[in-house]
C-alpha cells in the first residue's frame, strides 16, 4: 500500500510524503505507482519551471519514500500572492485527486493530510 501524507499549514497545502508500493500490479507494470509517479514530478516540474519557485524534494528508493515540499506554498514565504495561491493550488489539486482514485484503489492507497508548520 503506498500512503500519502499532504502537509497544510494556515489552510494552505505545501507539500506532501509518499512512502510504500502500491501493489495493484507487478513491478514495473503497476498502473497505480506510475500514476503517483508521473503526478508527483508534474507537480516538481511545475513548480520549479512555471512558477520559478524552489521546490525540496527527496527521492529514497530504498526506502521507498518521496518528500517533496515548496515554501512558496505559504504566504509568509512568498510575497507573490498569485504565485502562492498556484503552488498551493498544485498540492491541492494532487490532493483531491488521490482521493478521487481512492474509490477505485483503497486497498492500495491511503491519503491523509496534517496540520503543521513547514520545519
Amino acid at each position: 500500500m503506498t500512503k500519502v501524507v499532504f502537509y497544510r499549514s494556515g489552510g494552505y497545502f505545501y507539500g506532501f510524503e509518499e512512502s510504500g508500493h502500491a501493489g495493484y500490479g507487478e513491478s514495473g507494470e503497476d498502473i497505480l505507482c506510475s500514476a503517483l509517479s508521473a503526478m508527483t514530478m508534474l507537480i516538481v516540474n511545475s513548480i520549479e519551471i512555471s512558477y520559478a519557485s524552489d521546490v525540496e524534494y527527496d527521492v529514497n528508493d530504498g526506502a521507498t519514500k518521496i518528500v517533496v515540499r515548496s515554501k512558496a506554498a505559504l504566504p509568509d514565504f512568498e510575497s507573490d500572492g498569485l504565485k502562492q495561491y498556484a503552488v498551493s493550488g498544485l498540492f491541492q489539486a494532487y490532493f483531491y485527486q488521490l482521493n478521487d482514485f481512492l474509490e477505485e484503489y483503497s486497498d492500495y492507497l491511503q491519503v491523509d493530510v496534517v496540520d503543521r508548520a513547514y520545519e
